[in-house]
């Protein structure tokens, strides 16, 4: 694929905009369940649509930033070998994107994100720094250690399960109940099962670069075995729903299981290799299904029932 050094293709494939799914969907499942609460139990207009629109901004900015910081540390430490890599190709590793130009890439959006997260402060209050802090920290953590320790799923737990869902329902209403905290994990766990598919393939060529990713320490079997779990366990978790009024979100998302189990049995047939990409699309495609599914079972269950 011919790309211009710098040119605006070439931040654009930087800037991977298909992994935005991945920091849209927490968000969107905390602004659902903040609107849903806050129609049924708080007076009309607590629900507020600047801070809905700074979570979701400062989550693809800070997508963005982490994706140029993995691009750039993998093009440094070597991990990137244009010769044995199955994944998509990186913009450094490449030659898309200048090393030098990708610092700066990095430092622009880092500060970007910390001026559209800022204003939080008025709608959170001054712990929305701590949480600035923390997800900073990871974006640089993940791709510069704990994804080579075994660590990286716990991040995307964390990262793109419960700090997102709960902060921004925090953000809104000032509390956090055991529903969003369910209705987080589910998500993280839901979101992980794209970080399970991208190691899996990975698996051969992460050993041999000394990356301990969960998939090589726990071996194929249990990789496959977990990637099935975590959707299910996902959908179990949002049993929670019902007792808090709000069934058609436990019901919906059982739609997202076939696709989810269909993707697996694709991993497991396919075992290795660049074909396994295909996978990690329809991945990406079942955790966007799962985040519409529980959106709209809020919304209805809000609204309708």
């Amino acid at each position: 694929m011919e790309v211009k050094k710098n040119s605006l293709r070439a931040w654009l494939l930087a800037a991977r905009p298909k992994t935005l799914t991945g920091a849209a969907v927490p968000v969107m499942i905390g602004l659902a369940m903040a609107w849903a609460d806050a129609r049924e139990y708080y007076e009309p207009g607590t629900f507020n649509i600047v801070a809905a629109v700074l979570c979701v901004l400062f989550a693809f900015i800070m997508q963005i930033n982490a994706n140029f910081i993995n691009d750039f540390v993998d093009y440094v430490r070597g991990t990137d070998d244009r010769t044995t890599r199955l994944g998509p190709e990186r913009a450094c590793t490449q030659g898309w994107v200048d090393i030098e130009s990708m610092k700066h890439a990095i430092a622009a959006t880092t500060c970007i994100a910390i001026v559209v997260g800022l204003p939080l402060i008025v709608f959170g209050g001054l712990e929305m720094i701590l949480v600035g802090m923390f997800c900073m920290a990871a974006c640089f953590l993940y791709t510069t250690h704990l994804s080579y320790i075994g660590l990286g799923d716990l991040l995307v737990l964390l990262f793109f399960g419960v700090v997102p869902v709960c902060v921004t329902y925090y953000v809104q209403l000032h509390l956090v109940t055991a529903e969003v905290v369910c209705a987080s994990v589910a998500c993280g766990l839901v979101i992980d099962a794209l970080l399970l598919v991208n190691n899996f393939r990975d698996r051969h060529t992460d050993l041999q670069a000394g990356k301990n990713t969960l998939v090589v320490r726990i071996g194929d079997k249990a990789s496959l075995a977990l990637y099935l779990a975590v959707g299910l366990a996902a959908c179990a978790l949002g049993g929670i729903f019902i007792f808090y009024g709000h069934w058609l979100a436990c019901v919906l998302p059982l739609l997202y299981l076939p696709f989810h189990v269909t993707t697996y049995l694709k991993i497991k047939r396919i075992d290795h290799g660049r074909e396994l990409n295909h996978c990690l699309g329809l991945t990406s495609r079942n955790i966007f299904i799962y985040g519409i599914l529980v959106v709209a079972g809020l919304i209805l269950s809000a609204t309708v029932l």
